[in-house]
């Protein structure tokens, strides 16, 4: 396994971390940034307001897009096992 290779791997690992954890935080941002506008427009400053429904959207985001994660995460699983029968680690 040269030096590419591990290149390949890392930048893989990135782009599946990218795709995993990308949907919910873009959610949980979004949804923060108009509450906290919604917030500053009535001058309500209550914690919860802003907790709740980050934590629904993030819930309906991986709702959605559960079965694309699960299916991203085995499939990056798979070929990296694959990977290191290659190698000759197992």
């Amino acid at each position: 396994m040269g030096e590419g290779d591990v290149a390949a791997a890392l930048r893989e690992a990135v782009l599946v971390m990218l795709k995993l954890g990308g949907p919910p935080l873009l959610a949980a941002l979004c949804v923060g940034l108009a509450v906290s506008l919604v917030q500053a427009a009535t001058q309500i400053n209550e914690s919860t307001l802003a907790f709740v429904p980050k934590v629904i959207a993030t819930g309906a985001v991986l709702a959605l897009t559960g079965s694309f994660m699960v299916t991203t995460l085995t499939d990056y699983a798979h070929h990296m096992f694959d990977r290191i029968v290659a190698v000759g680690g197992l």
